[in-house]
């Protein structure tokens, strides 16, 4: 099957593109520099080449503070770029993968958010990614959505490799105590991935609309950070664990409002025969793959 991916340069692309090399499908991947999804002309010039049989949109603006000041440039990646794909997509008959955030909810709850709850966005950047959902939703009459949340892997930018940083430069830190989600790896939602599409190539459906996808057991951004330097330590990533101190989001203001609590409800993966990434497992993982990079192996 072919399949067309947008972001391959960010975490989950990055991971598909490591997933889909060892599968029956032929990729078709681009990076923003190839495909800037917010220009009408370049998707259906690049759609209208591939001939994809599914788009799968791993692209996205994700600089959540920074959105509060660049609203323009968030709505035209995060809406516009979405239902430029959506258009295409639906103009060839086939369908869309999705990407979005647990930022379309206000982390006001109690108990895990099911893709049904209603959205309540507290920021530039979750709104943006609602409003292209919706968009998608509007457009496309066979797409998948699936949210996800606090996404690690051994590629890019995240909050592992920032700890492992961080935990190298000094002795001592504070982390956010009052924040909770899901740590999810991109390599087991880019594997998910795959699979849908592996489905959709054998039965031309899918359980079609927004479902959740993230890591099976939730922490605070304290306990993540508390796992990763101990998993560090074990493999000599770290010569010592940095003293550990828990503050309140008051205590480290940021530009844009993080949910409280932003735990996705996942059981709709079953209609997708789907399992949430076991996240401590999947850290074991990233962890010896950067141990081994820094040892030169």
């Amino acid at each position: 099957m072919r399949i067309l991916l947008t972001g391959k340069n960010g975490q989950l692309g990055c991971c598909l593109q490591e997933v889909i090399s060892s599968s029956t499908h032929t990729l078709f991947a681009f990076g923003s520099d190839e495909l800037d999804i917010s220009d009408a002309d370049q998707v259906a010039s690049s759609v209208a080449k591939v001939q994809p049989d599914i788009i799968v949109n791993a692209a996205a603006y994700t600089a959540v503070d920074k959105a509060e000041q660049d609203q323009a440039k968030a709505y035209a990646v995060n809406e516009q770029g979405v239902a430029n794909l959506a258009k295409s997509a639906q103009a060839l008959g086939i369908p869309v993968i999705h990407v979005s955030t647990d930022y379309v909810f206000d982390g006001f709850s109690v108990e895990p958010y099911k893709p049904s709850d209603i959205t309540a966005p507290q920021g530039v950047y979750g709104a943006s990614k609602l409003a292209g959902e919706q968009a998608l939703a509007s457009i496309c009459t066979r797409y998948i959505v699936l949210r996800t949340a606090w996404v690690f892997s051994e590629y890019g930018n995240n909050f592992v490799k920032t700890m492992l940083r961080l935990g190298q430069e000094r002795d001592a830190l504070s982390v956010v105590s009052d924040q909770y989600g899901c740590p999810t790896y991109a390599g087991d939602l880019a594997q998910s991935i795959v699979c849908l599409c592996d489905h959709y190539q054998a039965t031309k459906e899918l359980a079609w609309g927004i479902h959740h996808y993230s890591g099976d057991m939730p922490t605070s951004w304290h306990g993540f950070a508390r796992t990763i330097f101990a998993k560090a330590y074990e493999r000599g990533l770290l010569s010592k664990v940095p003293k550990l101190t828990a503050i309140s989001s008051e205590q480290y203001p940021t530009p844009a409002k993080r949910p409280e609590y932003s735990v996705l409800n996942t059981s709709t993966l079953e209609a997708l025969s789907l399992r949430p990434s076991m996240w401590l497992f999947s850290l074991d993982k990233v962890l010896d793959t950067l141990s081994a990079e820094f040892s030169g192996e």
